[in-house]
C-alpha cells in the first residue's frame, strides 16, 4: 500500500463531514410532514429512516412537489425526484443525468473533496465482474446457497428470542460474499463491517463513533485487500478479486480505485440482500394475512420475492448529476445540479402500485419495482439477490410454523441504506 493511498484514506475521513452527516446532526427532532412548510421538507434527513417515519414526507412530496428543491451549504443545489415515471426518465437519460460524479449526495460543485469521499458511479469494472452473476454461474451457486441456508436455519434456537439480522441475514450474505471473493472464511465478518462503514454516519453509540475510528478501519480494509490483490496477481482464481486484478479495464487502476470498486461490490452484495432478508420477516409480520396466505400456498414465494424487494427498497435512493440545463417535471434543472432518485418513494407511488404501502404477495406488477434501478444502471446482482431470497423462504416454510417479530427493529442512521441493525424474533418449528 503506497504512502499516497494511505494519505488519501487518512485525509478523507479527517477533514470533512458529508452532507448527509451534517443533515442528520441538524434533523433529529424534525416535525411531522404535515406540519412543515413544503420548502422545509428535506427527505435526506437520516433520522427519518432510523425512526421509520419517512413515508409521510414522500407522500406529501409526490402529491404536492414531485421534483423538490433543496440547497445546503456543503452539497449546493439538489432535487428530490419522488414519482415513479420521473425516476425512470432520469434513469433512462444517462447522457443528461450522469452517475460519473457519484451515487450519493455529494459536495457542491467546485469543492475540494478527497477521492475517498467521491462514491463512484457505474465504473468500467462492471463488465469485468459480470460473468460471476451470469445465469450459468447462478445455476452452479444455487446448491451451495441452499446447503448453507439449511445449515443456518437448522441451528436456530427454538423458544428464545434472537437477532435475525446477525444470526441469519448477515451470516448468509457474508458467506455468499466470501465465496464470490474467495475471501478467508474465518475473516468473513470483516466484509460486513466494512460494508457498514461505507455510508456510516459517525455518532455516539453508532456503527462508528468518530471519523478517526472510521479512518482507521478503512485503512485496515485497504491493507487487507492490498494483500489479497497481490496474492491473486501471482495465483489467480475465478473469484471477483482475481477478475479485477487481471481484467483489461481494471488491472492498471491505482489502489484507491481498487478499494472503491471492491467496496461497491461488498455493499451491493451485502447491504441490499441482507436488509431484504430481514425486511421479508418484518413485512410478513406487519401483514399477517399475507404470511398466512404464503404458508397455505408456498407457490406464492415466486411473487412474494419481488413484492418484498419493492416494499423494503433496501437502497433508498441513487444520485445523478445534470450535465446540462434541462427541465424535469416542470422544474428548471441547472447544469451540475444533483438529482436524488428516491426509489423508496417511487416504489410507493399509488399511480403505479395500488395500495402501495401494503405488502401484497400476489401483486400483479411487483416486478416493475425500482429497487434494482432502471436502464443502463440496472443492478448486476439482481438475479443473485432474488435467488438467495427465494431459497431462504423455501427452506423457512419447510421448517417453521412461524417466525414472530418480538419488538420493533433497530434501524441504522442512514438515508441511503434502508435497513435493519437488529430484529428480535422467535421461531416455532413444525
Amino acid at each position: 500500500m503506497s504512502e499516497t493511498t494511505t494519505e488519501q484514506v487518512r485525509s478523507a475521513t479527517t477533514e470533512y463531514r458529508t452532507p448527509e452527516q451534517q443533515q442528520a446532526e441538524k434533523g433529529r427532532d424534525v416535525a411531522p410532514a404535515h406540519e412543515l412548510p413544503l420548502e422545509e421538507i428535506n427527505p435526506l434527513n437520516a433520522n427519518l429512516f432510523s425512526q421509520n417515519r419517512w413515508q409521510g414526507y414522500f407522500e406529501r412530496l409526490r402529491k404536492e412537489d414531485p421534483v423538490h428543491f433543496n440547497e445546503i451549504e456543503t452539497a449546493g443545489r439538489y432535487w428530490s425526484v419522488t414519482k415513479y415515471d420521473d425516476i425512470k426518465k432520469v434513469s433512462s437519460d444517462w447522457e443528461t443525468f450522469s452517475s460519473a460524479h457519484g451515487i450519493t449526495l455529494g459536495f457542491r460543485v467546485g469543492a475540494e473533496v478527497p477521492q475517498m469521499l467521491r462514491p463512484a458511479g457505474r465504473p468500467p469494472f462492471i463488465s469485468t465482474v459480470q460473468p460471476a452473476v451470469a445465469p450459468r454461474n447462478l445455476a452452479k451457486l444455487e446448491p451451495p446457497i441452499r446447503e448453507r441456508t439449511r445449515r443456518v436455519l437448522d441451528s436456530l434456537p427454538e423458544g428464545e428470542t434472537f437477532d435475525w439480522v446477525d444470526t441469519v441475514s448477515i451470516e448468509l450474505t457474508t458467506t455468499m460474499l466470501a465465496t464470490l471473493f474467495d475471501f478467508p472464511y474465518e475473516d468473513r465478518r470483516k466484509l460486513t463491517r466494512w460494508s457498514d462503514l461505507v455510508f456510516a454516519i459517525p455518532q455516539p453509540g453508532g456503527i462508528v463513533e468518530s471519523q478517526t475510528q472510521k479512518r482507521e478501519e478503512l485503512m485496515e480494509c485497504l491493507a487487507y485487500f492490498s494483500r489479497l490483490w497481490e496474492e491473486r496477481r501471482k495465483q489467480p482464481g475465478d473469484d471477483l478479486v482475481s477478475m479485477l486484478v487481471h481484467g483489461e479495464a481494471t488491472k492498471h487502476m491505482p489502489p484507491s480505485d481498487h478499494l472503491g470498486n471492491l467496496l461497491l461490490l461488498i455493499v451491493g452484495g451485502n447491504d441490499t440482500t441482507r436488509n431484504t432478508m430481514s425486511g421479508s420477516v418484518y413485512a410478513l409480520n406487519q401483514f399477517p394475512e399475507q404470511y398466512d396466505k404464503l404458508i397455505a400456498d408456498p407457490a406464492h414465494i415466486r411473487t412474494m420475492v419481488p413484492e418484498v424487494i419493492r416494499w423494503q427498497t433496501p437502497l433508498s435512493y441513487m444520485r445523478r448529476t445534470a450535465t446540462r440545463d434541462c427541465e424535469l417535471g416542470g422544474k428548471q434543472i441547472r447544469k451540475h445540479d444533483q438529482l436524488l432518485m428516491w426509489y423508496v418513494s417511487g416504489n410507493r407511488d399509488e399511480e403505479v402500485f395500488e395500495n402501495a404501502n401494503a405488502l401484497d404477495i400476489e401483486r400483479h406488477n411487483a416486478v416493475q419495482h425500482l429497487s434494482f434501478g432502471h436502464g443502463t444502471h440496472f443492478c448486476m446482482g439482481s438475479r443473485l439477490a432474488e435467488l438467495q431470497l427465494r431459497v431462504l423462504w423455501e427452506e423457512i416454510l419447510e421448517r417453521f410454523e412461524k417466525i414472530e417479530v418480538q419488538e420493533e427493529p433497530e434501524r441504522p442512521l442512514s438515508s441511503f441504506v434502508n435497513g435493519y441493525a437488529n430484529l428480535p424474533v422467535k421461531i416455532t418449528r413444525k
